[in-house]
């Protein structure tokens, strides 16, 4: 066997074994039915930072998500916006 046949080979086999590892994680997300959040009141909120690590440097932020769907859809209309 040819070490081009060798890397091919094993390039499949890598392949392989991340799309077996992708299918098994998403159909174990479907059949737990842990994705998302449910609906509710007040906010999910979520930490936004960085660090690069050492000795300083990244960023931090948070911001605040509504758990009520229609009113984290209402975020995305704009203010001035007439209505018709």
């Amino acid at each position: 066997m040819t070490q081009a046949a060798v890397v091919t080979l094993l390039c499949l086999l890598i392949l392989g074994v991340a799309a077996l590892s992708a299918w098994t994680a998403i159909s174990r997300d479907r059949r737990d039915g842990k994705r998302g959040a449910l609906p509710g009141t007040g906010y999910h909120e979520i930490d936004a930072s960085y660090h690069s690590g050492g000795s300083g440097g990244g960023q931090s932020g948070s911001f605040k998500v509504p758990r009520d769907p229609q009113e984290y859809a209402r975020q995305f209309i704009p203010k001035d916006r007439t209505q018709k």
